[in-house]
Order: structure tokens, then sequence, then C-alpha cells
């Protein structure tokens, strides 16, 4: 399916203009490559607050912290996780943030409607949006917009002015987290941005019931991207009946790679770094799925098996896919979707595939910035952390942008639509960051 470009981009707006310059639409592409001579921006600089060490040159600057009063009266919720950047218009942009937050968990203060609740209350997880003076970054507002939700992890921005925000909770009545579930979880919820309170809470039911993680929309079409976190997760295309209203419903799809059952490279490197192979998609029925075996089934019918598919960011003509601990080593690849155009076959390459934990160690949510490079936030699994946010350039060498001094995860990198800052989240207790500094061009 293909949409007028020009109807696209105009109905769009101001938002979409905003997404080029977040990095939402080709920053892939041979004018935006950095110099062949970059290698990184130096060695790391200790941080005096103890939070995050950084390149000399770039300062970080913290927006809002756990428990923070918020103007609707709650505060800052914990879990802070996938997170999104879009203008408002006026001077103002908007980071829409995920909280990761699971039945007994402090929801911030009273929820006074959302979408599930177990016992009688609303579950707590959801979203919060952070209103900033694009040019100051000071904070003008802060609020819950999406509430009755579970593990919001990540999501994605759309070119129409919204954040898809995904549960990674296939779960419902009787499942895990404990009986007095009230309805079944495991759904993608829109938040507009220029949202100002909490929206009503309805589930985009045509988008599938799995594991979700994260999601990217193509602006050439209107095609959603989705990736589920598990070790035998498959990738997942939405394709929408009326690109950017999604509650018309749609066909959700899984990927099939030609002649490549599996891309994890576990036992063998089946799928050499740089090769490319054709893609095609297959129609998943009972995507509702209430055995929680939709990867399973689609599998069955011959789509490739993804090492825990996690962060995935959008570009003009590629899209970047984490699969978290994909690899001979099981310490992260990165893919390269290239959507085809004008009837050509879809592509995919694998990237990038880390060889050393000084690489890439467990990479989560993913953007791209600006210049072409990727920035990766690493989310290890260990007793003690030492989590990273890593750079890859557009040639697939990586390097270390950032070390955080918190023993949690980083989440939720995202760039300003003007490029200068880079937000980012500590996962818990909940920090959200703004970065900038002398960035590679």
């Amino acid at each position: 399916m293909q949409i007028n470009r020009r109807g696209f981009m105009g109905a769009t707006g101001a938002a979409f203009s905003g997404l080029l310059l977040n990095g939402c639409a080709g920053r892939t592409g041979s004018a935006m490559t950095a110099p062949a001579a970059f290698a990184d921006y130096g060695p790391l600089v200790p941080d005096p607050a103890g939070m995050l060490d950084l390149p000399r040159g770039f300062t970080y600057r913290l927006l809002s912290s756990l428990g923070d009063a918020m103007a609707d009266g709650g505060a800052v919720p914990d879990k802070a996780d996938g997170m999104g950047c879009l203008p408002l218009g006026g001077d103002e942009i908007v980071l829409i943030r995920n909280h990761e937050l699971v039945p007994g968990d402090d929801a911030g203060g009273p929820l006074v409607h959302g979408y599930g609740s177990r016992n009688g209350s609303i579950v707590p997880g959801g979203t919060t949006n952070l209103v900033l003076d694009a040019r100051t970054l000071e904070v003008k507002r802060e609020f819950r917009t999406l509430a009755g939700t579970i593990r919001n992890c990540s999501g994605g921005i759309t070119p129409w002015g919204s954040w898809l925000t995904c549960e990674e909770a296939p779960t419902g009545p009787g499942q895990r987290y404990g009986d007095g579930l009230a309805l079944d979880h495991g759904w993608v919820f829109e938040v507009p941005a220029a949202a100002t309170g909490l929206v009503d809470a309805v589930p985009l039911k045509a988008m599938g019931r799995f594991n979700h993680e994260a999601a990217c929309v193509d602006p050439a079409t209107g095609v959603i991207y989705l990736t589920e976190d598990r070790g035998d997760s498959v990738l997942y295309r939405f394709v929408p009946k009326t690109p950017g209203r999604l509650h018309d419903g749609g066909q959700l799809q899984a990927m099939v790679v030609d002649g490549l059952a599996d891309t994890r490279n576990w036992s063998a490197p089946d799928m050499p770094v740089g090769a490319s192979y054709p893609v095609r998609w297959i129609d998943c029925d009972d995507v509702e799925a209430p055995a929680d075996d939709l990867r399973h089934r689609s599998a069955a019918r011959g789509a490739a098996l993804i090492a825990r598919g996690e962060g995935i960011h959008m570009g003009m003509d590629e899209l970047f896919i984490c699969s978290t601990n994909g690899g001979q080593r099981k310490l992260g690849q990165i893919f390269k979707l290239v959507p085809g155009r004008g009837g050509s076959h879809d592509m995919i390459e694998l990237f990038f595939e880390s060889e050393s934990e000084d690489q890439l160690n467990y990479g989560d949510n993913l953007t791209v910035g600006p210049n072409g490079h990727l920035i990766v936030c690493e989310d290890q699994y260990t007793d003690v952390v030492d989590n990273h946010l890593r750079g890859i350039t557009p040639d697939g060498r990586a390097y270390t942008f950032g070390s955080l001094r918190m023993q949690t995860e980083l989440a939720g990198g995202c760039f300003s639509p003007d490029g200068k800052w880079f937000f980012v989240n500590a996962y818990s207790p909940t920090r959200t960051l703004a970065i900038t500094g002398p960035w590679a061009v």
C-alpha cells in the first residue's frame, strides 16, 4: 500500500517537520554520513554529581525526577522507559514518557480513569507528558496522560503528532500479577502530543496482543513496524486501513526472510554482518491471541526468529531494529530494514553485531541522530550493572558516548526537533536528562 506522498506530508504539517529534525525521517543517507575520520568523542569525563559521565564538551541538564510535583496534583512516577519528543508549536516541545509500572506499584497519585483495573483500582502503568520551552528547556507543564495499563515499555512517535505506547504485558484475569485484573492487556495505545490530561485509553487491538516493545511509522506509507521482547520473537508490521487513523483497523503481518528462518546467530553465524536478504510479509490471524502464541503461529508459517526485538527507529528509507541478546556472543545485534519502493522487495541486513562488552552489552532503546549515528541505550542483566550510551557510526563502528553511574538502565533516547538536545531516562529512580554538546556532523 502506498500513500500519496504530497497529501500525506501536507496532512502531517508541523508535526512531521519536527520529525524530520528528530531523526525520524532519513538520517543515514550519504548526505548525512559523518566524516570517515570520526572515531569517537574522546574519553568520558567523570560526573561530579555521580550520575552520567560524558565526553568533554558535553553536558546534561536534569529535567524531571521521581516524586517531583506535577501540574495535575500527582507526582512523577517511577520506572521511566521509552520516550518520544514532538513539537507542539508556540516554541514548545513535549516529551511523552512511558512508565513501566505493574499492579502494586505506586502510580504517583490517584488515577481518575484509565483502561484497566485490578480489584476495582485502576492499574498504574501509562504515560506522562513533559512540556518544555523549545529554546530554554524550561519545564512548563508536567502531567499524566495515560493510565490503566501495564508495563508500558517503549513505543514510537507518529508523523501525525502522537506517541504509540506499548504494553509489554500479554496478561489478563487470573494470570500474571495476580487475580483481580478486569481486562486483557498486551496492547498498543495512542497518546496525542497535544494532550492536556488523561486521554481515553482505547486499545488498538488490530495491532495485535503480544509482548510489545517498540513501534515506528514509515512516513512514506503509514505502515507501522512493531517489535516483541521475546527470545523467540518475530518482527511485525501493521498496514492500516486509513494511514494516520489507527482506530479504523488494518492488517497485522509478520516478517519472512527468504532463505533464513533464524536471525539470532546463536548456534552458527547464519546471517553475516553486511549480508542482505529479501523480505516478504505474511498476514497474521487471530491477532488478539488469547494464548499469547502469535509469534509461535507466525514462526510455524515461516516468520524469521529474532532474539528479543526491542528498540526500533525509522528513517525515510530504512529502519533500525535492536535485538538485545542476538549474535554469537549474545551481546546484541542491530538490523537495518529497507522498505521496498515502487514495487521492489523489502530488504533486511544485519547492520551490526557486538563482539565484545565494550562495543555493546544488551542494547535496548535506540534512536538515529541528526548526524546519522545510532545512539543505543544499554540494559544489562547482571547483579551489578554498568550501562552505557553506545554510538554506532553510519558505517557500523561502535563507540562509547556515555556511562550511567546509577544502578539502573538507560531508556527512551530521543532528539529534540532542532537536533540540539538528546533526551534520555534513567529507569529507576526516574530521572529524565537533556544532553547537549559538540555533535559530530
